[in-house]
């Protein structure tokens, strides 16, 4: 049998449709509309993807050849040529420090006078490694690296030494990112702060319009009752930033070459929540603001700057205080970046997605309940 309706739920649906073509037709005729949801996730998905990087790039090393001779001549010509280092020759280490302290190199390596002579014997060559740790970031990856160019001239180019086996040998693998670019890693994490700050920033601005326009009246005076105006601002929003989640996942795979190994129907069903999460939190502040300046900021600080710092896209949580990642449990994009990062490098795994969806679900449902508190259809509230 077909589902029947009676008149009052047609009539109440015909209601709806016309607060949902009113709010479609009203981002038609509004030019920042278009600015937010197609040409702002583009530009800060390239702001963001360019412009983020954990790469160490190439790296400025000073040596100091003390020995000057065939080894520690053939270090220095594997350094030379590696493409993760620019060598600067250094004559003493005083020579060297100044270098450092002027910012010319990042790191210093010695060769000591006997390396040759050790060499030769069977026994491992003295090198010194010397790195600014103002950025320590930047000296662990040279350290990392000056160990692989010393490694790889051990195994290339002594082949008739009697070197000492090491007792560990260690076989490095990349799991979900062989390539190790970090940019495979920020790129989904990107995406989250996008959409954390496109759908409040959308929805944050919606009642607060409409209060300044003197409209906010008129549609008090209608008929239409409370779910009839939240679903008729959340519905063409949430159609805008689906489009925008859209925008930003072509992008990601075609401009970033970041590999896609979930399922669209998984990503649609975490965008969705997620995008209620957003939503739901620029709409409370839309009720609450009734000027459009106040509702932005509070939407730019309340979600733009933790989904930035909190959400786990640049900053490690388990490297953060027990409070504060106590506190990061209660933001949206924690979760969804996680998801995003996930379904993009892994794929489907639903242990990691349920949870999020619960969690997320959970702080959908409470922040929608909360405008639909705080939606009277009163002048003195």
């Amino acid at each position: 049998m077909r589902p029947t309706f009676s008149p009052a739920r047609l009539l109440w649906l015909r209601q709806l449709g016309s607060l949902i073509g009113k709010e479609f037709r009203q981002i038609a005729h509004d030019p920042s509309s278009y600015l937010v949801a197609g040409v702002l996730p583009v530009t800060f998905l390239l702001l963001f993807g360019y412009g983020i990087t954990l790469d160490a790039g190439v790296l400025q090393l000073a040596i100091i050849d003390e020995d000057g001779s065939r080894h520690a001549l053939q270090l220095s010509a594997d350094f030379a040529h590696s493409p993760s280092f620019n060598v600067h020759p250094a004559a003493d280490m005083p020579q060297a420090e100044r270098m450092m302290r002027d910012s010319a190199v990042q790191g210093i390596l010695v060769i000591r006078r006997d390396y040759d002579a050790r060499l030769d014997a069977g026994r491992p060559g003295p090198l010194q490694l010397l790195a600014d740790g103002a950025e320590p970031n930047t000296a662990n990856f040279i350290q990392g690296y000056v160990q692989g160019v010393i490694a790889n001239r051990q195994r290339t180019s002594l082949p008739g030494a009697r070197m000492e086996a090491a007792p560990v040998a260690l076989e490095n693998r990349y799991w979900y990112n062989p390539t190790a670019r970090s940019e495979q890693f920020l790129v989904p994490g990107s995406i989250t702060v996008i959409m954390t700050l496109i759908g409040t920033l959308l929805t944050s601005l919606v009642f607060a319009r409409e209060w300044e326009r003197g409209t906010m009246e008129a549609m008090f005076a209608t008929p239409a009752d409370r779910l009839q105006l939240l679903l008729g601002k959340l519905i063409p929003y949430f159609c805008m930033g689906m489009f925008s989640m859209l925008l930003c996942t072509v992008a990601a795979v075609t401009l970033f070459k970041v590999p896609f190994r979930g399922s669209v129907p998984a990503l649609l069903l975490l965008s969705s929540v997620f995008m209620c999460c957003a939503l739901g939190q620029g709409l409370l502040i839309s009720v609450k603001l009734r000027t459009q300046l106040p509702a932005a900021e509070a939407g730019l600080f309340s979600g733009f700057l933790p989904a930035l710092l909190l959400s786990g896209f640049v900053f490690d949580i388990n490297s953060m205080p027990p409070a504060l990642q106590m506190f990061t449990r209660l933001i949206p994009a924690r979760y969804f970046n996680t998801c995003l990062q996930t379904i993009f490098l892994a794929g489907d795994v639903w242990s990691v997605f349920l949870p999020c969806l619960l969690f997320m679900g959970l702080l959908a449902a409470l922040l929608l309940g909360l405008v639909y508190h705080n939606l009277v259809k009163r002048l003195d509230v």
